[in-house]
């Protein structure tokens, strides 16, 4: 059944605009040549293309080969197209991309046949179309999944096999558009320069080597004359993508003006002053078309995900200070609700209840008005301050005792009421503390991260989990801006490997980059694991401790590690006290510190976090001192971290420092700022952390220990030691003393 339904599908307007546009490009392309013999690009065009349009095609190549005499030459492309119209118009299947392929190949090779065996070249003629045909097949084939995919997106798809079908059929029509018999321009060279600058300039300079080679590759498939004279074309484009994101004058004047000295140093000829004209008509067609481009209708391989990290943080940003005003503008409210309770008037209150059935009411309150709003204002004012007398100005009062006993009564609510307010106002300063906190790491999540991904050493690792059978939820590999690979995966919590290193072991024999790993984190729901390559510093740390009175349980607690992207933390928190108490509220610091940093938290709200924990979990007081150090393994950049602690002494550049911190230690009071500041370390630096149990008398001679000694054992070794000696107080407390140093990778 012949498919006429087709011819009605779509509007009118749309029909007749497409079947003219088809009908010029069949009359354009009749005559051209590929490869110095016909080009195949009408035939794959009319293959590609679904009813009416097809026989558009096919009409205008009759129309030019009719007009121009060579009907006879071309009599294998316009058997061919019949052929593909009339397998059109038969099978509802035919315009699937696949099968147009196959039918463009097949029309082609039972034409050249037919032809081949009236003219007597059966086997040469045959193997050639053949070739022909195949060749024709495939682009019919590419042009299809292009026009399907316009049908359904209406997006210039160029990522994955998009892309591969959009540079076979930007090639074949550039070839075919170099060769068309046009009077004053070639139409393949003006519209190629123009893709060319396009490219360099919205897509920079590999979008620009890149549609240049192609450009040049057409024109060679239309003849090395044509070909020669741009074969430069990607050099211009090089340079035309640094010129990205200014005027399209200058880019189009950079462009044109590049290709023209390269043609000039080539050696100039008539085809290469043809084509200096080509490139300027193409320069100018870009700068007339620039202002209407939008990648809203262009998708390459990358473009689809570059700015989604600016959107994340965005969107991360927007929603802290959201946070952050919400947080401000119910700080207010319960400022108002607060002063609009406290002003209630106490004196109205008592007089209503007590006045209001006395006889003498109008002789108080209108001939004696001062003195008896004097005395009620006595009477509240001694009554809060537990003096329940009554003033001189109410002794005359007939209902004294009643008086006293409301005002006693009415005293003892106030008072109630002033300390719920109170404990009340103290909840919410709390939770917008809290508040704050989850606004301040918001705000951190959006921060840009200074990464550059890699592709292809993320596909090599989840490649290398499967084979090995490791279940993975994700796993992402980027460089540092040290240049350092660092890989995360994620795993379900359920799923998770039992062996870390083996993981990187697999990981490490597979790029052939030595690999650390950082200890896995785990987020209740999934667990991370960091591999990284190894930083340019290291860093030994020692310690030694002493418990106070011979107690089993030190009330201090340290800890080392590192976040896997190469920052390191050292830890010390100093509990309240000495013994098994001190111990417990000194590792729920340690720990919750550790957790939450190696999280993603910053250093600042996880101190913050922590605080409020502390100061809310029980009703007991309980606190305990934070000291960290935080130290980039690739720049020698370090942190120290303090709420409440101890000094800590650097030795740096042969001298020696000491840093004292004025904070409160955490869990004293709802907010809590930690005292942060930054030191740059070197090759051989040293850095000594102490806890509360080394007094301050010690400093001198622990400076004096680290000008004249470099091994760091001795050196934490002897000030714990020595910690009785400079202690003169007659109370004990657990010593603990870190050492760090720093020193380069071997």
């Amino acid at each position: 059944m012949i498919r006429t339904g087709r011819l009605t599908e779509n509007g009118t307007a749309e029909v007749i605009g497409g079947f003219m546009l088809s009908l010029a490009a069949g009359y354009l392309l009749a005559d051209s040549v590929l490869a110095g013999v016909a080009s195949f690009a009408d035939i794959s065009l009319a293959g590609a293309l679904s009813l009416p349009f097809a026989p558009a095609v096919l009409t205008g190549s009759l129309i030019h080969c009719i007009t121009g005499g060579t009907v006879g030459r071309n009599i294998v492309k316009i058997s061919s197209m019949i052929i593909v119209l009339i397998v059109k118009l038969f099978f509802d299947s035919a315009d699937e991309p696949r099968n147009c392929g196959i039918t463009v190949s097949s029309a082609i090779f039972i034409s050249g046949a037919a032809v081949s065996v009236l003219i007597g070249e059966v086997l040469y003629k045959l193997l050639f179309y053949v070739f022909y045909g195949a060749v024709s097949g495939f682009c019919a084939y590419s042009a299809a999944i292009i026009l399907r995919g316009l049908q359904k997106r209406s997006v210039i798809d160029l990522s994955a096999g998009g892309g591969a079908a959009y540079s076979v059929v930007y090639t074949i029509a550039v070839a075919a558009l170099c060769s068309a018999d046009m009077p004053a321009i070639n139409l393949g060279i003006t519209i190629g320069s123009a893709v060319t600058l396009g490219a360099a300039y919205f897509y920079r300079s590999a979008g620009g080597v890149l549609c240049g080679s192609l450009t040049a590759c057409g024109a060679f498939l239309a003849s090395p004359e044509t070909g020669m004279s741009v074969v430069l074309l990607p050099a211009a484009g090089l340079i035309a993508g640094y010129f990205s994101g200014r005027r399209y004058t200058w880019a189009a004047a950079a462009f044109s003006g590049v290709a023209f000295m390269l043609m000039i140093l080539t050696g100039t000829t008539k085809n290469s002053i043809f084509s200096m004209m080509n490139i300027a008509a193409g320069s100018l067609l870009f700068i007339a078309a620039a202002p209407a481009y939008s990648d809203k209708w262009i998708i390459t391989g990358t473009n689809d995900n570059s700015a989604l990290p600016e959107l994340v943080s965005a969107r991360l940003n927007f929603l802290s200070d959201a946070i952050g005003e919400v947080r401000v503008e119910s700080g207010k409210i319960a400022e108002m609700l607060s002063y609009r309770s406290e002003n209630k008037n106490a004196v109205s209150e008592i007089s209503r209840q007590v006045c209001t059935r006395c006889f003498r009411r109008l002789n108080c309150w209108k001939n004696n008005y001062d003195q008896t709003v004097r005395g009620f204002r006595k009477m509240i004012l001694s009554a809060d301050n537990a003096v329940y007398a009554l003033p001189q100005e109410l002794a005359g009062c007939f209902k004294a005792e009643e008086l006293s006993r409301l005002n006693e009564s009415l005293s003892r609510e106030r008072t109630t009421k002033r300390l719920l307010e109170m404990r009340f106002s103290e909840s919410r300063d709390l939770l917008f503390e809290q508040i704050r906190v989850i606004e301040e790491m918001i705000g951190a999540a959006g921060d840009r991260l200074d990464v550059r991904y890699s592709v292809t050493a993320s596909r090599q690792v989840q490649e290398k989990l499967r084979k090995f059978g490791i279940l993975h939820k994700n796993a992402v590999a980027y460089y540092n801006s040290a240049n350092r690979l660092l890989i995360e995966i994620y795993f379900s919590a359920s799923e998770m490997p039992e062996s870390v290193p083996r993981i990187c072991d697999l990981i490490s024999d597979e790029l052939r980059i030595p690999l650390s790993a950082a200890g896995p984190v785990d987020s209740g729901r999934e667990v991370r694991v960091r591999l990284f390559e190894k930083p340019e510093y290291e860093l030994e740390v020692f310690s030694s401790t002493r418990s106070a009175g011979g107690n089993p349980a030190n009330g201090d607690t340290s800890t080392v590690f590192c976040d896997g992207t190469g920052v390191s933390y050292v830890i010390l928190s100093d509990g309240m006290g000495s013994g098994k108490k001190a111990a417990i509220e000194s590792q729920l610091v340690v720990r919750m510190f550790r957790r939450l940093v190696s999280s993603g938290v910053n250093y600042n709200s996880a101190v913050k976090l922590i605080n409020s924990i502390m100061v809310t979990k029980s009703q007991e007081e309980s606190f305990a001192t934070l000291d960290a150090v935080r130290i980039d393994l690739d720049t020698c950049e370090m942190t120290i971290i303090k709420s409440g602690a101890a000094s800590t002494i650097i030795r740096r550049r042969g001298g020696v420092v000491r840093i004292a911190a004025p904070s409160f230690p955490i869990g004293i009071y709802e907010r809590s700022e930690a005292y942060c500041t930054e030191e740059t370390l070197d090759d051989g630096d040293i850095v000594i952390m102490c806890s509360d149990g080394i007094s301050e008398s010690e400093y001198p001679y622990i400076k004096e220990l680290l000008r004249e000694c470099s091994d760091v054992r001795k050196i934490v070794d002897d000030i714990a030691a020595k910690s009785d000696v400079f202690n003169r107080s007659s109370r004990q407390d657990d010593v603990t003393v870190l050492g760090l140093k720093i020193s380069k990778q071997q």
